[in-house]
This record gives C-alpha cells, sequence and structure tokens, in this order.
C-alpha cells in the first residue's frame, strides 16, 4: 500500500489536536493548548468541551496546511475514542465521522493509551518487541508488556489514582498553580530528597496505589503547619523533591520487577508523567544497572497529542482495524484482554 494519508484527531481532554501522517511519518502536528482551567485550578469538562467545539476546525486546517496534503488524499480519519472525558470525545469524535462520511473514507477509533505507548515509534531510536512500557499520566498508571504494535497486555495498574494525580494534588497543597506536575518536578530539582520520608501502599503483583500516599502528604503538611504556618514555604523544594522520590520509588520497584519477570530488556515510558526529569533520569539509571535499552518519547509527544493517534491509526489501517460511524465514544476505554 503506498500513500496512505489518515488524519487524526485527539480531544480527550483540555489538548485539541489534529495531525496528518503519511506511510508512517509524521508531517504535521499541532496542538491548542486550553489555558482558562488554569482559572479553576483543574479541568473543567464543560470548558474542555467548550473549548474544543472553537479550537477542532483551526487546527485541523492548519495540520491539513502544515502538511501540504488535501482532504481529498486523505485515506483515512483516526480519532480518540476513549478513554477521556465524555464531552471533549464527543467533539473530536463526530467531526472525524462527519469528516471521513463526507469524504466517503473509513474511520479509525484508536485507544487513547494504546497510542501514548505507539508515540515511540514516532521518531528514532524506537523500542524492539518484546517491550515493557510504564505509562503515566494524570488519569493512568499502567504497566504494559507491548509484543507488536496492536498486541499488548497490562500486567500491572493502579487500584485508585494515577501518579501524575498525586503530582498535582501535591502541588495543590502547597499552593502551586495548575497544572502542578511541572512545578514539582523544577522544585524538586533544587531539593533534597531524602530529607522526608512517606509511607508507601503495599499492593499485589505488579498494581500500584496512591490514594493513601496523597492523605498521607495531606496529613504531613497538616502536622507540621500546626508546629509552623510557613513550614511549606520555608522547605518547599525539599517537601517536592522527596514526594517526587517517594512516587518513582514506587514505579520503579514495580517496573524492575516486571521487566525481571517478563525477561524484557527493552524498557519505554510514556504519558504526560513521562515528561518528568527525575522520572527519566531514573528509567536512564535503571536501564544503565542491568543493561537494558531505555526509550523515552520527545516531550511534545509525551503529553496529549494527535501524533500519536496517527501512528496508531496508520498500524491499524495496515491491520483493516475499522471502526463504524455508529461507534460512540467510550470515556472509560480499556485494553482487551489477551
Amino acid at each position: 500500500m503506498d500513500n496512505i494519508s489518515i488524519l487524526s484527531i485527539e480531544s480527550s481532554c483540555d489538548e485539541t489536536s489534529a495531525a496528518v501522517i503519511k506511510n508512517g511519518n509524521i508531517l504535521a502536528n499541532i496542538v491548542a493548548t486550553q489555558e482558562i482551567h488554569k482559572e479553576f485550578g483543574g479541568v473543567v469538562p464543560e470548558l474542555a468541551s467548550r473549548a474544543h467545539q472553537q479550537n477542532i476546525i483551526p487546527v485541523i486546517h492548519q495540520a491539513l496546511d502544515t502538511a501540504k496534503v488535501s482532504k481529498n488524499e486523505l485515506n483515512a480519519v483516526g480519532y480518540t475514542h476513549g478513554p477521556g472525558l465524555l464531552g471533549a470525545l464527543l467533539v473530536g469524535s463526530s467531526f472525524a465521522k462527519s469528516f471521513a462520511m463526507g469524504l466517503n473514507i473509513p474511520v479509525i477509533p484508536v485507544n487513547h493509551m494504546q497510542a501514548h505507548i505507539l508515540a515511540h515509534f514516532i521518531d528514532d531510536p524506537k523500542p524492539a518487541f518484546p517491550f515493557l512500557c510504564l505509562t503515566v499520566s494524570g488519569g493512568h498508571t499502567q504497566i504494559v508488556l507491548v509484543r507488536d504494535y496492536l498486541d499488548m497486555k497490562v500486567v500491572g495498574q493502579t487500584m485508585d489514582d494515577a501518579v501524575g494525580e498525586a503530582f498535582d494534588k501535591t502541588a495543590k497543597l502547597l499552593g502551586l498553580p495548575y497544572p502542578g506536575g511541572p512545578m514539582i518536578d523544577s522544585l524538586a530539582q533544587k531539593g533534597d530528597g531524602n530529607r522526608f520520608t512517606f509511607g508507601q501502599v503495599k499492593t499485589e503483583g505488579y498494581n500500584f496505589s496512591f490514594s493513601g500516599i496523597k492523605t498521607g502528604i495531606l496529613y504531613f503538611l497538616q502536622k507540621n503547619t500546626q508546629k509552623d504556618p510557613d513550614f511549606a514555604k520555608n522547605n518547599i523544594e525539599d517537601i517536592a523533591a522527596s514526594v517526587q522520590k517517594t512516587l518513582i520509588d514506587l514505579l520503579l520497584q514495580k517496573f524492575e520487577a516486571a521487566a525481571m519477570e517478563y525477561n524484557v530488556s527493552h524498557l519505554a515510558i510514556a504519558g504526560g508523567v513521562a515528561a518528568n526529569s527525575g522520572l527519566r533520569a531514573r528509567i536512564a539509571e535503571l536501564a544503565q544497572k542491568h543493561n537494558w535499552k531505555s526509550y523515552i518519547p520527545k516531550f511534545e509527544y509525551c503529553t496529549d497529542n494527535a501524533a500519536m493517534i496517527a501512528m496508531t491509526a496508520h498500524y491499524m489501517y495496515l491491520g483493516k482495524q475499522f471502526g463504524s460511524l455508529t461507534d460512540g465514544p467510550d470515556p472509560r476505554l480499556t485494553f482487551e484482554p489477551k
């Protein structure tokens, strides 16, 4: 199959993005970030949906223009099917299906989490199969065994909250603006990660639990603030570093054990939290320790973007995995068990 051109749309949360892929090469990846949520300290679903409606046509027009691909050259339209915010998903999926119907081409519904993993195939170097991927974001924390482009198995995941939520919650408790995860990362680089300790919740297998850690941080701050009202302000760098070290320790303990059990030597991280400098450094150290290879996407492919949706749609197109115009978005979409 030559000259396979696919337009893809990402609208799962608060980024409206469109990308064009041709024969497996990303020609354009346009992202419109919604700034309004900073006023509320978190994503407001209704406002996100409205912003997607405002942004989607200009973003798609810019993507096609940048790629120098006309709509009549497209072979399919990919879109985020889930998981995500229902209203946000509806905007992207409705536009994708209407656009595809008008052009009489197929639609390709993409699993957002699967797409985060396949972001590793946008640029070189690319991991070899099988590899293990730690997928970490504001909504998900998973360890995934990747056997092929579309053959993946979740071997561990969070039982409650995601690690990204733990970062953001800590930032909020410290009075930092949204989004808080990057702020914690920035402060942690100047602090002592061994100064404060926080308990970890023990879970079976390769599953995670972060709700208890969040509660522990809350009580820690309340206790010390009673003694010193300026405790958080005066120790913010060390607190950030200690929280970040605790969370990364928990992630990598499970990740390392899973890699050894499944006998894989290629490790990857994906998702928004994969942009965290501490996690990126520790993954590289873990790989060096065992003489493994580690893979980390560029920053722009860690956060939500349509290039990863397009890459997944490309492989689904090759596998003839098309969707239907009657498919509805699935905000709780999970990996199919393998």
